[in-house]
């Protein structure tokens, strides 16, 4: 069986042949992966967002699908659709491309709710319903969609009850000078991108979710998850409507979140428990997504990432 830091270090320096940086999102992805979780990537155009995702499904040899999301995109182009079969004069279902281990879902803020809801099905339940039947995905089965921060025509904001379902929302950030220096020496004069190979699969991947659930979480550890998840809540409760920056805080979904996540990043760096300081690293991209901000804490161009810092940094933090 392999462990966390060598099945991590073969996966990213296969991405790596592909992908230049973002070390710290693939470490993310490769986290999501353990927790059989969904990610949302947001970044600038040009970004390598959708590269990644590709790679990722490449290294891992398992059945991966791209829907690029438009406004007149169909529920049935997602999740497939009734076909009529003149021989037999039976209508028969067809596969949409959501039947796949890793679905790369291209700009989903582009598409309209009802698309987003017939996604939001296969995300839950690991299951589609076509023609009033019921099909049970692959497994493993993961939607890592991506979305762009500033375009703003022609889209459709993701609801709270779609973005709650993903287990991150990662930002991804501009290479730094190197980085870009070295994909322009490697890639100036190649026209393609070079082949990656399997070098894990899914039946591992979802044997090693054994081992992660091995790691130990103390009650102290659990009671820091619940009490940073609850203190977002306190928040939107503020009596002074003056002075209260959410409307909402952070759902269950959370809590379980960081648990599930704090327990495949310490798999993942050789340790066998889960430490205050790893629930901190992941708190940013646990809970971004699952906050709603006030129009006023908006107006005043207050984050998400600062209302989490604010809690992170006035939450006691138990003993490692």
């Amino acid at each position: 069986m392999s462990t966390g830091p060598a099945w991590s270090k073969k996966l990213r320096d296969e991405i790596g042949k592909a992908v230049i940086g973002q070390d710290a999102v693939v470490e993310r992805l490769l986290v999501a992966l353990l927790a059989g979780g969904h990610v949302l990537l947001e970044g600038m155009p040009g970004l390598a967002k959708t590269l990644l995702v590709k790679s990722l499904g490449s290294s891992l040899g398992v059945l991966f699908e791209r829907i690029q999301f438009t406004p007149d995109l169909l529920p049935s182009d997602v999740v497939g659709t009734m076909v009529f079969q003149p021989k037999t004069g039976e209508f028969t279902p067809h596969r949409g491309p959501v039947f796949a281990n890793l679905l790369l879902a291209d700009e989903i803020n582009r598409a309209p709710a009802k698309v987003q809801s017939a996604l939001l099905e296969a995300m839950q339940e690991r299951q589609v319903t076509i023609g009033g039947q019921t099909h049970l995905l692959p497994s493993p089965f993961f939607v890592m969609a991506t979305q762009n921060p500033i375009e703003q025509e022609g889209t459709y904001p993701l609801p709270e009850a779609q973005t709650d379902r993903f287990l991150f929302k990662l930002l991804v950030a501009y290479p730094s000078a190197s980085e870009e220096a070295s994909m322009m020496q490697r890639w100036g004069q190649i026209t393609q991108q070079p082949a990656l190979s399997a070098v894990s699969s899914g039946p591992e991947l979802l044997a090693l979710r054994s081992e992660v659930d091995k790691i130990h979480v103390s009650p102290v550890v659990q009671n820091y998850i619940l009490t940073l998840v609850r203190a977002t809540r306190a928040l939107a409760d503020n009596p002074d409507a003056s002075a209260r920056r959410l409307n909402f805080g952070a759902s269950p979904r959370a809590s379980l979140a960081l648990y599930q996540s704090g327990r495949a990043l310490a798999w993942l760096r050789g340790l066998d428990y889960l430490s205050p300081g790893l629930v901190q690293e992941l708190a940013p991209d646990v809970l971004r997504h699952r906050l709603g901000l006030t129009y006023e804490a908006e107006a005043q161009e207050i984050t998400s990432d600062a209302v989490i810092s604010q809690v992170v940094a006035t939450t006691p933090v138990p003993p490692a």
